[in-house]
């Protein structure tokens, strides 16, 4: 269950959270078209709290919507002060924030033609999205029979709400199995990504990722390549195979909602000990650092909730 805080942010003005609704007829609970983003906000080291990488939340949310023709009724800059005010309304030290924007109610049919475009912002509290056990130890995965959007069939770059059908479906096939989460293969049999988190291996001290062609590009996965670049571990933007997964010494997912979380078994095969490995321990403490601004370096990726 989603814990409750006292405001959403809905077109425009604070409302109460109970009292934030939509008709029936809004177009995009029938058809799927509508765009949003996962950003965290976090307690930090000196007691005030940040958003992660706010802005560019913000501006891949602008380009979703603009990738599939939805033009919004706010600026950047609203949408920007809106999340702030709304985490300073709720009175939240941590949240996961979650911008939406959606088609309303209006005409029927797949041509939303005029209909209006709401926006709402909703934070709440969120711990680890695929467990503290999973964060700690590693977690169990399967390669899905779903493969992930051909990128001329969905638009790969947008953060779309139909987009993630496939994702629920991915996600309910392994869980039914058995297993933590899904792997999604590109419709060429390459390793795409996660229902909803992008995939590092590593091998020999080398990290790889699948490149920006099929899958979203990820703002923690951008993070984790300055990162990792930045502390000299040499980093590949290439395709690979699942067998390539199978003999990898480490793997993890990565994603604003899932963090940084260590792989340690693939379709029934151990990866590497069996367990986080020391890159994936050394990235995960880094990114938890760079976050709770612990690492003043990268102070320009937060925005501090004054």
């Amino acid at each position: 269950m989603v814990a409750k805080a006292k405001y959403i942010w809905m077109d425009g003005k604070l409302i109460n959270w109970d009292e934030a609704k939509v008709h029936i007829l809004t177009h995009t609970l029938h058809y799927g078209l509508g765009v949003f983003e996962g950003i965290r906000c976090y307690a930090c080291a000196d007691g005030r709290s940040a958003v992660f990488r706010l802005k560019d939340h913000i501006r891949r949310l602008f380009d979703s919507a603009k990738i599939v023709m939805m033009g919004l009724p706010y600026t950047q800059e609203e949408i920007y002060n809106a999340t702030l005010e709304t985490l300073k309304a709720n009175g939240q030290k941590e949240a996961y924030i979650r911008p939406l924007a959606f088609i309303g109610e209006g005409v029927m049919g797949l041509h939303p033609q005029d209909n209006p475009i709401h926006v709402a912002i909703v934070t709440w509290e969120w711990g680890a999205y695929l467990g503290e056990e999973g964060l700690k130890n590693g977690i169990r995965v399967k390669v899905s029979s779903f493969n992930r959007h051909y990128v001329n069939a969905m638009m790969t770059k947008a953060k779309v709400v139909g987009n993630y059908v496939n994702s629920i479906l991915a996600k309910l096939e392994v869980t039914k199995a058995g297993y933590d989460e899904a792997i999604m293969l590109d419709t060429e049999g390459y390793v795409s990504e996660a229902t909803g988190e992008n995939l590092f291996i590593v091998r020999d001290g080398v990290l790889k990722t699948t490149p920006l062609t099929s899958v979203l590009p990820g703002i923690t996965r951008d993070s984790l390549i300055t990162l990792a670049k930045d502390n000299n571990y040499a980093v590949i933007e290439e395709r690979f195979t699942r067998d390539e997964l199978y003999i990898a010494d480490e793997a993890f997912f990565c994603g604003t909602a899932a963090e940084v979380t260590p792989i340690r078994e693939v379709d029934d095969r151990q990866i590497g000990v069996g367990k986080p490995g020391p890159i994936t321990r050394k990235m995960q403490s880094l990114y938890f650092d760079v976050v709770r601004g612990k690492v003043e370096k990268y102070y320009h990726w937060l925005d501090f909730v004054e």
